[in-house]
């Protein structure tokens, strides 16, 4: 690595401590803005995998010019080589199924984090959680008491 990559490669180190660590505050403050840079950077980085996977699956002959590509002394290198073309494509993609599922985990997550927070915030609708993991949204309390007194008394029971 030459100056110029390594001025890069700090920059963007710093950028990503920098985001996660708003994300961090943003999650321990309860401010949902805080969190929205890292959930970007999220959504970035699994379009950029899922642009390598594409890649993968349109170009297979790539990975074997890759792998040629690399300085003779690198690990595995001869071993990997020696694979079957098509099993390899299919190893690698595995791999990059694996990784896209779990980056998709982390998305929700974060989303799920935000939305939390964004409602938790709201004051308009007060979410109650019941045991059975089921959420029912209650009206706010000036609406409840004003449109309550004003219904009607259900009818009187009449036995059979």
């Amino acid at each position: 690595m030459d100056d110029a990559n390594m001025c890069i490669a700090i920059a963007i180190s710093l950028l990503m401590i920098l985001i996660c660590a708003m994300a961090t505050y943003g999650a321990y403050k309860q401010r949902a803005a805080w969190i929205i840079p890292f959930f970007c950077y999220q959504i970035f980085d699994f379009a950029l995998n899922m642009l390598v996977a594409i890649t993968v699956l349109i170009y297979p002959n790539s990975i074997q010019e890759y792998i040629r590509q690399l300085p003779p002394n690198f690990p595995y290198r001869d071993d990997v080589m020696s694979v079957n073309p098509t099993c390899l494509v299919l190893i690698i993609l595995l791999f990059i199924s694996i990784i896209l599922t779990f980056k998709g985990y982390l998305i929700s997550c974060v989303w799920n984090c935000y939305r939390y927070i964004n409602g938790r915030n709201s004051s308009d609708v007060l979410v109650y959680v019941t045991s059975n993991d089921t959420t029912v949204l209650l009206p706010p309390y000036d609406d409840a008491t004003v449109n309550g007194a004003a219904k009607e008394p259900p009818p009187p029971y009449v036995s059979a």
